[in-house]
């Protein structure tokens, strides 16, 4: 199997400052924490990353700094899909410019086109720079389902690579798998599903919670790779309760707080999200804890 944008994705937080700015030295310093530490590479301004609040010229902004933060270390990412077609075509393309090595294009969300007009869409955005493109599909968040046989349509397209697969469902993950072409890949959207999923052909996962246990992470899906069921099965018992206590509030709220605490300030998600309940923070580090001996 592929792994177009290698095997561990890291959903990568926006760090602010205390104005409410986007800290860009923080930026760099989180980016290359994030590659020493198990990610091969780093999804910038999906929805962890806060996108509905940073303005275009603030995400060219952040994906020139991780682009030059990282070097030719980690593949970069840019979440440029959003529910406007032509908005997103003009984001990729400067996203392009900037240097990124992929796109990822989320579902269009609230507007709920049927499954012609995602076709229309996706590939319209995949038509507008030579990137690979990574689909997004997320139905909880969106609203639509992007079905098996759309998938398979738009796996058509030669810059349409791969799919991020947040459905949380593994039939729909194996039907996926079994009408996608081969070298088509799908990574697990939901930590707690990335096991499972590797077991009817995901080839990794973009994470949230690799910005905690990266590492061990890593040694998951690589032992999944190499056939050794066994300690993937471990790691993923003894990482479950981190993926769990990450989701606790909505994304990336537990995961901030946790990191505000535990690695360096990145500043209170901005508005309308707020900042993580203190209980939540505090599950973060008890399952951390418990985690250390993996």
């Amino acid at each position: 199997m592929i792994a177009p944008f290698g095997e561990v994705l890291t959903a990568m937080i926006t760090p602010f400052g205390e104005s409410g700015g986007i800290d860009y030295d923080k930026v760099w310093r989180l980016a290359r924490y994030l590659v020493d530490n198990g990610s091969d590479g780093l999804v910038v301004t999906g929805t962890t990353g806060e996108s509905p609040s940073l303005s275009a010229d603030e995400k060219v902004a952040l994906y020139r700094a991780v682009v030059e933060a990282v070097g030719d270390r980690a593949k970069v990412v840019a979440g440029t899909g959003t529910y406007n077609t032509a908005e997103s075509v003009e984001l990729s393309r400067r996203a392009a410019e900037a240097g990124v090595h992929g796109l990822m294009a989320v579902t269009p969300y609230y507007s709920k086109p049927d499954q012609a007009g995602l076709v229309r869409h996706f590939s319209t955005i995949a038509d507008s720079t030579d990137l690979p493109v990574l689909l997004y599909n997320i139905p909880s968040r969106t609203g639509r389902l992007i079905e098996v046989d759309t998938l398979g349509r738009l796996a058509a397209h030669p810059n349409i690579v791969a799919v991020k697969d947040a459905v949380q469902d593994i039939d729909h993950t194996a039907q996926s798998r079994l009408a996608l072409p081969p070298e088509f890949a799908i990574y697990s959207g939901q930590d707690s599903f990335t096991l499972a999923m590797m077991t009817v052909g995901a080839v990794g996962v973009v994470s949230v919670a690799s910005h905690l246990v990266g590492k061990s992470i890593k040694r998951m899906v690589r032992s999944a790779h190499e056939g050794d069921w066994t300690e993937a099965q471990r790691l993923n018992y003894g990482l479950l309760p981190v993926f769990y206590s990450c989701f606790t509030e909505p994304n990336p709220i537990p995961v901030k707080g946790a990191m505000n605490r535990l690695w360096e300030p990145v500043g209170e998600p901005r508005l309308p999200l707020v900042a993580a309940r203190t209980e939540t923070v505090d599950a973060i580090e008890m399952a951390l804890g418990k985690a250390q001996s993996l």
